[in-house]
């Protein structure tokens, strides 16, 4: 082979102006990834700054928060709750922030005892008609001690006063509450008649539900202090009809009753007047009587030494002024004083028997 076909010529060196254009084309892509890398580096920080940012959380003056990290508190006790103000926590899913409110009052329904309705009927009233019967699946309802059946629901109001075992204590506390609440209303229930549920002792069922709900709340250890428990009960509206008959039969019997109570105080501050009128003449007349006698007296007690010193005088003067009482309307009195010897003096006086017969007058000669 020829010097000609084994002697390779070197490659020709680029131009300058073949080679402007690829470096021009670097610089802009390596000035482009710088910029990137800024904007991207610049976003990070960004958001850093926004994530660590978010864990700020304010807890208001009705509140106490605690922070869960993986979901364990930060803190034991009363070291892990944290009062009104700012506060940061790392945000979600690292911590958790529970705020609790501890001085505003919470407010939960029984959900047992109640017909069904819809929330918008409630707020409506717009009540959906009674069927022909109840449907136990789907109507609620309380029996009563005297095995009747009536509808009845609770409001309890109650504030949390152990915030850690209301959070921690229960998966749920606000359902344990409402099962409490529904216990307490059902268990009272089973103890009044319904007579008084509906009617004669309304104040006293329910402050007896409320009463039940704070037991259930102490021994179970809810961490809450009841405030109130409002309790509304109607009769079923199946038999509305006839309850409302009995309402009215109860009604006309106060009626008479009260009429009743009337007349008796009536008929009684009347007899008690009279009682009153009758004991005040005899205890007057009484007064006059013994008044009389002492009178009497004294005056017989007075006369005595006069008798002691004359006794026949002291009788004849009483005997004549006596006598001249009894005979002050007689025309003629005679007097006959008895004799020495003590015998009455005897008074004989001549009568013409026959009562003489009209005058007749002369005959004319």
């Amino acid at each position: 082979m020829s010097d000609e076909h084994d002697h390779h010529d070197p490659a020709p060196e680029p131009s300058a102006t073949a080679m402007a254009p690829e470096d021009a084309g670097s610089q802009a892509l390596a000035e482009a990834l710088r910029s990137s890398f800024a904007i991207v580096k610049f976003v990070m920080v960004a958001l850093v700054v926004v994530f660590l940012g978010s864990g700020f959380f304010q807890v208001g003056t009705q509140e106490k928060a605690v922070i869960l990290r993986f979901g364990k508190t930060v803190g034991q006790g009363q070291e892990a709750l944290l009062g009104p103000g700012l506060h940061w926590s790392f945000p979600y899913p690292i911590d958790e922030v529970v705020k609790i409110p501890i001085t505003e009052i919470q407010k939960i329904s029984s959900t047992v005892g109640w017909f069904a309705e819809t929330p918008e009927q409630e707020l409506s009233g717009n009540l959906p008609p009674p069927g022909p019967s109840l449907i136990p699946g789907v109507d609620g309802y309380a029996i009563t001690a005297d095995r009747n059946i009536i509808h009845t629901r609770a409001t309890l109001y109650y504030q949390v006063d152990d915030p850690i075992r209301y959070v921690f204590g229960f998966t749920s506390a606000s359902n344990t509450i409402q099962n409490a609440l529904n216990n307490a209303l059902l268990d009272t229930a089973a103890r009044f008649k319904v007579d008084d549920v509906l009617y004669s002792d309304v104040a006293g069922f329910q402050e007896a539900v409320q009463q039940r709900v704070s037991d259930l709340a102490d021994q179970e250890r809810l961490g809450i202090t009841v405030k109130q428990c409002n309790v509304e009960s109607i009769p079923p509206r199946q038999l509305k009809d006839v309850f409302d008959q009995v309402t009215e039969a109860r009604q006309n019997q106060n009626k008479v009753l009260d009429d009743a109570h009337s007349y008796e105080n009536q008929a009684t501050n009347s007899a008690d007047a009279q009682a009153s009128t009758i004991i005040n003449e005899a205890r007057r007349a009484q007064t006059r009587y013994v008044q009389s006698v002492q009178a009497d007296a004294k005056a017989f007690s007075d006369l005595l030494p006069n008798y002691g010193i004359n006794p026949d005088l002291f009788r004849q003067q009483e005997l004549v002024q006596v006598m001249g009482q009894a005979l002050t309307n007689v025309d003629f009195k005679t007097y006959l004083p008895t004799t020495a010897n003590g015998k009455p003096t005897e008074l004989r006086l001549l009568l013409n028997r026959e009562p003489p017969g009209p005058k007749t007058e002369p005959a004319n000669p």
